[in-house]
Order: structure tokens, then sequence, then C-alpha cells
């Protein structure tokens, strides 16, 4: 029997299924979930860094999409999937590797037949808002078979 969404996000963060790729590639992740909410932890590093000497945006865009979207994944019903047709994204303040951990938070907002909103805060060990964003999702039924 396929499983909901809840309870994939639970086989992740128990080890019950193998984190993505993305995750090992990226210093990101998932450490809390529940219906409508998720919170990931990333770690900054020098490897991410732009011509400026600052965290990339897009990776620190990564972290707040995976929130948003888990978020968003957290409520699907069995053979539901989803896809991110837009996304905000608005900063606060530089990353450097020194910052440390980051905690995002993701939370649902509405969800539909077809298309869900979460939106997400990324916050500094010492809880400064550091990124927040908002997300669209269009919500996706499997073929029948």
């Amino acid at each position: 029997m396929p499983l909901d969404g809840l309870e994939q996000l639970r086989a992740l963060l128990s080890g019950a299924r193998p984190p993505p790729p993305f995750a090992e590639a990226t210093g990101i992740c998932l450490t809390e979930v529940a219906h409508g909410q998720v919170v990931f932890i990333g770690e900054p590093s020098r490897r991410y860094y732009n011509p400026q000497g600052t965290v990339h945006g897009g990776w620190i865009a990564g972290l707040l999409d995976s929130a948003m979207g888990c978020a968003v994944h957290s409520a699907l019903r069995p053979g539901q999937s989803y896809t991110t047709i837009d996304m905000t994204t608005g900063y606060v303040r530089a990353v450097v590797e020194d910052t440390g951990a980051l905690r995002c938070e993701g939370r649902l907002v509405h969800m539909g037949r077809r298309v869900a909103r979460a939106e997400g805060k990324v916050f500094d060990a010492e809880g400064r808002l550091v990124a927040h964003g908002s997300e669209t999702c269009l919500i996706l039924e499997a073929a029948p078979a």
C-alpha cells in the first residue's frame, strides 16, 4: 500500500528510507516533521561561496525550497506528488561558513485540490532571521493503473 506524504517523510527521518543525493551534496537535512510543518538544518560551507565571499543565495534558496516543498509533501495523500511552480525568496543577512548551522522552518499555508502554498523562514544559531520565502506547488495525481 502506498504511503502518504507524512509517512514518506517520517521514513526519511527515521532512516528507513535513504536521504536523496541532494541532501548529501548540499549539507541540508530534514530534522523534524509533522503534518504541514518541517524543519531542515543546513550547514553553510566555503564550497557554496559566491565571488563576494559569502554563501550563494541559491544555496539558501535550496534550503528554503526543501522546507517549503516538504511542508506541502507532508500533506499529500497516497499516490499524490507535487512540483514547485513558483517561489519567492527574500534575503535579510549574509551567510558565511562561520555563521554556523541554519535552521529552516517550512509551513503549509494552504492545501487545495490542485494547488498548495507554503512559506519558510531561515534562522541562524542566534535565532536571527536570515531569509524568508513563499512557494506555490502544483498537486499531481498518480495516473490510474
